[in-house]
């Protein structure tokens, strides 16, 4: 053995001959504790032995037939390799006509003429011994047959249609198939009733091997090979059953107990078939060594209840079949110790900030020693909400910061004592390149300076080093090292390549490189300005869970400056295609800190930018997958609102997948009442953005919040909300409801305030219903129409305008949440005062006679009280537009009629109209008319200096006129000529005459019989300015329905279209008028004779319909030419 230690030395070489030490042995360790034993190991000698003689005789075949040249290598241990070669040691060429099998032999399919050789030799080789036997060359002649039948397939092994294999689990299956025929056939493989495993399967021997590596139970089944050619095909299935050498499910583990503890050791293995558990105790059966009260043996248990010292011992587990077996040893001390810790005291550590933090404390003891660690002097335990307790007794602090420093304590305690241990905590500033070399294109022999400048903590010692494409710096005088530079002289091609400054502390490393191209000296061209080439090169370092360095190689700025670059990312988890603003940088900068979030797989692009533009972004990145982490926000916009009347919904913002941080987002909703002591009740949901709390009593405020958590963890502690419980319709009317009436059109109304219980809900405020009483025979013509005004929050009164006068009202309230309105109160009726009324409907003026007018009116549509008169003022108006004086008329209220008489004749009188009630005067109707004029003084209008202008189309007519005033122009004409184009003027045919004359009789005789009817009455075209007109005591109420139309002596040079009104310089022009004639005369259109005469009466152009009886007296005059118009 050897010194020391258990190994066990056997030296065959100086000891004698191998085969004396063939056997099984197996090594004992023992104290006075117990003693553990090994498994068995075989020893067994190598052997290689050589090939019996034989005579082998040679063999003769027509081409295409099949052949087997056997091998049957010796036995040896282990077994040989086998290969064919020839005489010159030259593997022979296998294909999948010709083959080796797993057995050793070499397989013909079908033989060729070119297989004719006499030197078939397999060969055997022992590695083990290092040795090759060979067996005798086989001589093999093939005749070229005069014709090669061809033939299906056949297999030359395995033989029949069905075949068995068994293999050990976690061994590799080989299955093989060889199969002869004409043409050579081609092996398939299939597996009955399920898929051979993708990654395990391997095909050898052009395919005629089958091989399944790290072999299971689940590959246990029917495989089948099929041999195919051109004649046919023809399976072969192989039934593979996997055994198992035992395995173990649950070795069994040393065990550490305190006296009187309980405690169990499990042995569980699995195997094919079963393997079965026996135990030994310190290498002996358990079945025979002494009986221990406190240990029992359940199968593959043994339980331990009560224990001593003196049931310490080594307890061995043999799980065995027939294919092997598993031991397993476990030592089962019983130990009273107390705690002892085994750190150093005083440890210092140092770490730089921002990096996890691991103080160790190593302990000992039985029982199990429990671990507290406490910050400083006096402080409390050391919660794990900030900090990490592993099971070996180290303190993680996952992000230490500059409050981490301090002194750490450790205390161990059990039933038997108590250790401690102090431990010191530093936390060192990071180190940082605060200016980072730069991307450098210099002309060769030119000088090169790259600057690195370093901080650092300075109680740590910085070295500086730089390096050159990875590796040192050439040993050459040209590079010069001062301080943060690096200076390159004389710059040669080979200095060209990447520079890296290597900042170095006892605690951390950071590095920063640049890239440096030389070029050659060459004329300067014209310079091309162009947006910049994409960056490239990208790398990402310092790879950190939330943070990483990218860095990149500008491309060439085109003669314009880069300002700045800026990077995206893409997230090609989440939003795949899609890129997103990640930072900028100056354009002198060729790295960026980025700032990750968890749980993203990021690839990034740069672009950069000059005064002319932005290049185009660079070749992505490599992906960076960040670690997932808890989520560091929970969801917005958490409301918790009713549905009905006994739910609570709880709503929020769900997180996108971006804010996630990991896998399995979920969301824990918790809820309680606010003014009860529940415990908070919650629930975890996921994909979902609602949860419904049912069976909730109505409208009461709960307290809600919702934290977001994945795989990894919580969010941090969300906030709560305040939200309600389903809102139900009110329960209780408004009390007390009363109607203070203000005027005729407004009343306020008062209202108790229900108590808020009965509300049910959020108050939203009071409604009234209000709508005006009618009789019951209106009731059943018409809907009653009601109104309703609401008033917002908790207010007791409100304001109804717009009310009726002179009406009846009835009104009730009803108090509305935001479900809905509750019960009306009892109705209130109140009753508004009369008002002044509405104008009357209508006013008439009819029968006009020389000293009389008769007016006719409608009552106001809306009297708004009872009428008690109505109030009629009119005064004459004189040919210039003066108003004479006023008379006042009162007029009983039952009056739809009154006549005025003693009048003057042929004057103009204005009315004015309207009603009154107890409350006042309503609004006035307006009305003008015209007594008509006295015959016996009627003076015949005079016109003179009639002149005519003719032109192509048109002609103007101009004439003097003196008095009367009011009266109408007519203008008549006639075609007096025919066209010189044609050949008959019909004008002067006496038929055409005769007819001409019995016309114009005719209508002569229309003409007296209109004159004889119109006589009646007059009608004025004349319109007076309303202000003109106004009575001075009621001006403000100016109505437009008494206008008339308006008689004007302003020049009005407009186009003549069929019929004018004549201006005052007695010129008619046709094309400046733009009246139609339309407008004017009895209400009908122009109408024109066969002849193009133009039938009708100009009497102004109307600006109301005038009352009946009110037109103007004045006609043609019988001796009128039959052509006129108006």
């Amino acid at each position: 053995m050897k010194p020391g230690s258990g190994t066990l030395i056997i030296n065959i070489m100086s000891e004698g001959k191998a085969e004396t030490y063939e056997g099984v042995y197996q090594c004992t360790a023992r104290n006075e504790r117990g003693a553990a034993i090994s498994n068995n190991i075989i020893v067994r000698p190598s052997r290689s032995p050589l090939w019996t003689k034989e005579k082998l005789k040679p063999i003769i075949l027509p081409s295409g037939q099949s052949l087997i040249l056997s091998c049957r290598p010796p036995i040896g241990l282990p077994p040989a390799i086998i290969f064919w070669m020839d005489n010159s040691f030259q593997r022979l060429p296998q294909n999948e006509r010709v083959s080796q099998g797993l057995n050793g032999d070499l397989y013909f399919s079908n033989v060729l003429p070119e297989d004719t050789r006499d030197d078939y030799i397999c060969y055997a080789r022992f590695n083990h011994t290092q040795t090759i036997q060979q067996k005798q060359p086989i001589s093999l002649k093939v005749i070229l047959a005069k014709s090669n039948r061809e033939r299906p397939p056949t297999f030359l092994t395995p033989e029949g249609n069905a075949s068995n294999k068994e293999e050990l689990r976690g061994n590799v299956l080989s299955l093989e198939c060889i199969a002869e025929g004409l043409p050579t056939p081609l092996i398939y493989w299939i597996k009955e009733d399920g898929i051979l495993p993708i990654n395990r399967t391997f095909y050898r021997n052009f395919q005629k091997t089958l091989q399944i590596i790290q072999v299971s139970e689940a590959d246990s089944g029917n495989y089948q090979c099929i041999a195919k050619n051109a004649l046919g095909a023809i399976h072969h299935t192989i039934s593979v059953t996997v055994k198992a050498a035992p395995y173990w499910i649950m070795a069994p583990q040393n065990l550490v107990l305190s006296p009187g503890e309980d405690g169990a050791l499990i042995c569980r293995a699995n195997g094919n078939p079963k393997p079965r558990i026996s135990w030994l105790s310190n290498g002996v059966p358990i079945e025979i060594v002494p009986d221990d009260p406190s240990r029992k043996i359940n199968g593959d248990t043994i339980i331990f209840s009560n224990v001593q010292e003196r049931s310490s011992a080594v307890y061995q587990c043999n799980a065995s079949n027939e294919y092997g077996y598993l031991l397993g040893n476990a030592f089962v001390n019983v130990l009273a110790e107390p705690p002892r810790i085994l750190t150093s005291a005083d440890t210092l550590y140092q770490v730089i900030a921002n990096r996890p933090a691991l103080l160790d404390c190593a302990f000992f003891g039985s029982p199990l020693p429990t671990i507290e660690w406490f910050k400083g002097t006096k402080g409390s335990a050391l919660r794990e909400d900030i900090y990490v307790f592993h099971e070996n007794g180290t303190l993680e602090i996952p992000v230490a910061q500059k409050d981490s420093t301090g002194t750490y304590t450790c205390v161990a305690r059990n039933k038997l004592g108590m250790a401690k241990n102090e431990v010191h905590l530093e936390i060192k500033e990071p180190t940082r390149i605060i200016k980072q070399p730069e991307y450098a294109v210099v002309q060769r022999g030119s000088t090169v300076s790259f600057e690195c400048k370093v901080k650092h903590d300075h109680t740590l010692i910085l070295t500086v080093i730089w390096l050159k494409d990875n590796g040192e710096l050439p040993s050459d005088g040209r590079f010069t090292i001062d301080k943060d530079h690096l200076e390159v002289a004389d710059v040669s091609d080979s200095d060209g390549g990447t520079y890296t400054c290597v900042a170095n502390t006892t605690l951390d490393s950071v590095s920063a490189s640049a890239v440096l191209s030389v070029v050659a000296p060459t004329p300067t061209p014209a310079p091309i300005y162009d947006v910049p080439n994409p960056p490239f090169d990208l790398e990402l370092t310092d790879q950190l869970d939330k943070s990483v360095q990218l860095s990149w190689t500008p491309g060439d700025d085109n003669n314009s400056p880069i300002t700045k670059f800026i990077i995206e990312y893409e997230d090609a988890m989440h939003e795949a295609g899609l890129w997103h603003y990640q930072a900028e940088v100056p354009g002198t900068q060729t790295t960026a800190q980025l700032k990750l979030s968890p749980y993203v797989n990021y690839s990034f692009r740069v672009m950069a930018e000059n005064s002319l533009g932005r290049s185009l972004p660079s070749e992505t990145s490599e992906q960076y997958f960040t670690k997932a982490a808890e989520p560091d926000k929970n969801p917005m916009i958490v409301e918790g609102l009713g549905s009905e009347p006994d739910n609570l919904v709880i709503t929020w913002q769900p997180l996108n997948g971006f804010e996630s941080n990991g896998p399995g987002l979920q969301y824990k909703v918790s809820w309680r009442q606010k003014d009860g002591d529940d415990e908070w009740t919650s629930v975890v949901v996921a994909n979902v953005s609602k949860y419904i709390v049912s069976g909730t009593p109505t409208f009461v405020p709960y307290l809600i919040k919702v934290q977001a958590l994945n795989d990894v963890g919580f969010a941090p502690e969300p906030a709560v909300v305040m939200g309600h419980s389903g809102e139900d319709l009110p329960m209780v009317a408004p009390g007390n409801v009363h109607v203070n009436v203000v005027n005729s059109t407004l009343a306020e109304v008062h209202w108790d305030p229900v108590p808020l219980k009965s509300v049910r809900g959020h108050l939203q405020g009071y409604r009234i219903y209000y709508w005006k009483s009618q009789s019951s025979s209106k009731r059943n013509r018409r809907h009653i129409e009601k109104k309703i005004l609401t008033f917002q929050g908790s207010k007791t009164h409100g304001m109804l305008p717009g009310l009726e006068p002179f009406s009846h009202y009835t009104l009730h309230v009803r108090v509305v949440n935001g479900k809905g309105e509750g019960p009306a109160s009892p109705t209130r009726v109140f009753h508004t005062p009369e008002g002044v009324p509405s104008a009357p409907s209508s006013l008439k003026i009819i029968n006009p006679t020389l000293d009389s007018l008769t007016l006719e009116w409608d009552p106001p549509s809306h009297p708004n009280g009872i009428l008690t008169e109505y109030t009629l003022k009119y005064q004459p108006i004189n040919s210039t537009h003066e108003l004479g004086p006023l008379v006042d008329l009162k007029i009983p209220a039952n009056k739809t009629r009154w006549t005025l008489k003693n009048l003057n004749f042929s004057t103009r009188y204005k009315f004015y109209f309207y009603a009154q009630t107890s409350a006042g005067s309503g609004s006035q109707i307006t009305e003008e008319a015209v007594t008509i004029m006295d015959e016996g003084k009627m003076v015949n209008p005079r016109i003179s200096k009639l002149t005519v202008a003719a032109a192509e189309t048109y002609a103007n007519i101009s004439w003097e006129y003196e008095r009367p005033e009011h009266v109408n122009f007519y203008v008549e004409y006639g075609v007096v000529g025919t066209m010189a184009s044609r050949q008959v003027d019909i004008a002067t045919q006496g038929w055409f005459i005769g007819l001409m004359c019995a016309v114009a009789l005719l209508i002569l005789i229309l003409l007296i019989v209109c004159f004889i009817r119109r006589n009646k009455g007059g009608k004025y075209p004349v319109k007076e300015k309303e202000d003109a007109h106004a009575d001075p005591e009621i001006q403000p109420m100016k109505e437009d329905d008494g206008t008339f139309g308006e008689y004007s002596d302003a020049e009005d040079h407009k186009p003549l279209k069929k019929g004018s009104r004549t201006p005052s310089d007695r010129t008619v022009k046709k094309e400046d008028s733009d009246d139609s004639l339309v407008d004017y005369g009895e209400g009908v259109n122009g109408q024109f004779n066969e002849d193009g005469s133009f039938i009708g009466q100009y009497s102004g152009k109307k600006e109301k319909e005038p009352a009946e009886g009110n037109e103007s007296s004045e006609a043609p005059s019988p001796v009128n030419a039959m052509n006129s118009f108006v």
